[in-house]
């Protein structure tokens, strides 16, 4: 709860009080939102009109239906700010990316052709961010944040993507020069770990204290692992727990936390057993497809009763292109071959999230960093 009060300080932050509720909530009136931070109606009206004034809140109509005048009813304005997710891939379509608005909601979505050996990858992100726009219909102005999801490590140390197949992805100095040519934040961040987002916020993992992420994917392996704790954000600092439900990824020192293609197993590692080549050369030695799931989930469960012994996570979710391809079956698989195999019992599930789960976790992201970045701001008043 805030209190009320006069200074400019106090006035901010009850301005970040109600449009943090706006957020959440959607739709809200007066009332409704005295009840929610405790205001008084005066303090909440001006709350209210400030925020208008500033072109973040608008009014979307009257409640109706109860006794006397029917109360009015504010929600974020939808234009006052835009986010963008990108997918970049070693395949094509080389870019995916769309376009949201504050509220959340897609407004474009478009797959784009790029040869990167040809392409600068500061130019294609620039004019994809341009198309988007333009086929929202939206002005530019209002881009506050670009996330891009990338078949690599991000090192916020030396703000370099490492361990991407993608020509001119490794270039030192492109983060950078991404931001200086975007003219906002761009936020970086393996596909697997945006994926896991989306798995936690509309897949399998909803409601999971903690969970990891499998991603067998088209071009390459990925663990994403949520313990459900959060960093403070510097190296060495302690974890605090996160909120129930909630979790947070752990990336690790540099970035690279998750990389279980380079797991020994036998005379080579874990992407000579079930990365794509591999899955693909075993499907052409099966004829029938429980043969092949058994031999698959045997091989799966070398590298995954690994990360069970040492994580202990209450749940793995199966995700990616092999995932969506052999379903439930591929679940059950692996179930029954790591309750022989792993040391602790652990729930299996087989991915339910529809559709680009990467490019859905970087919107989530993108669309989460601009709406705090707009609170942080109302937080920390002009003098």
């Amino acid at each position: 709860m805030v209190l009320g009060g006069s200074s400019k300080l106090l006035k901010a932050l009850n301005e970040a009080a109600a449009l943090g509720h706006l957020l959440d909530h959607g739709e809200l009136t007066r009332a409704e939102l005295r009840a929610l931070t405790g205001l008084s109606k005066p303090t909440v009206s001006e709350a209210i009109r400030r925020l208008t004034e500033a072109g973040l809140v608008v009014g979307v109509g009257h409640e109706t239906g109860r006794p006397g005048p029917n109360a009015e009813v504010y929600a974020v304005n939808p234009d006052a700010a835009y986010a963008v997710a990108m997918s970049v891939r070693d395949h094509a379509p080389a870019l995916t990316a769309a376009l949201y608005d504050l509220r959340g909601a897609q407004r474009a979505h478009l797959e784009v052709p790029v040869d990167f050996t040809r392409t600068d990858p500061v130019s294609a992100v620039d004019e994809t961010v341009a198309a988007l726009c333009e086929a929202a219909g939206a002005s530019r102005e209002p881009v506050a944040h670009v996330q891009l999801a990338v078949a690599g490590a991000f090192d916020p140390r030396d703000r370099v993507i490492h361990h991407v197949d993608v020509p001119g992805w490794s270039r030192p100095g492109l983060v950078d020069e991404l931001g200086a040519r975007l003219g906002t934040a761009v936020g970086i961040d393996n596909d697997v770990n945006l994926a896991a987002l989306a798995e936690r916020a509309h897949g399998a993992a909803q409601g999971a204290d903690a969970f990891v992420l499998l991603w067998l994917g088209d071009s390459g392996l990925g663990l994403a692992i949520d313990l459900g704790f959060a960093w403070s954000g510097s190296i060495g600092a302690e974890p605090h727990r996160a909120r129930p439900g909630v979790g947070a990824l752990l990336r690790g020192a540099r970035g690279g936390a998750g990389e279980i293609g380079y797991i020994p197993v036998g005379d080579g590692d874990f992407h000579d057993l079930v990365g794509p080549d591999a899955v693909r050369a075993l499907a052409a030695r099966y004829d029938t497809r429980e043969e092949l799931l058994k031999e698959l989930a045997g091989r799966i469960v070398l590298g995954l009763a690994a990360v069970v012994a040492v994580l202990d996570p209450p749940l793995v979710v199966i995700g990616g292109e092999l995932a969506r391809a052999y379903g439930e079956p591929l679940g059950d698989a692996v179930t029954k071959a790591m309750s022989h195999a792993a040391p602790l019992e652990t729930a299996i599930a087989v991915s339910t999230v529809d559709g680009d789960a990467p490019l859905l976790g970087a919107g989530d992201a993108a669309v989460t960093a601009v709406r705090e970045t707009l609170l942080a701001a109302l937080r920390q008043p002009t003098p």
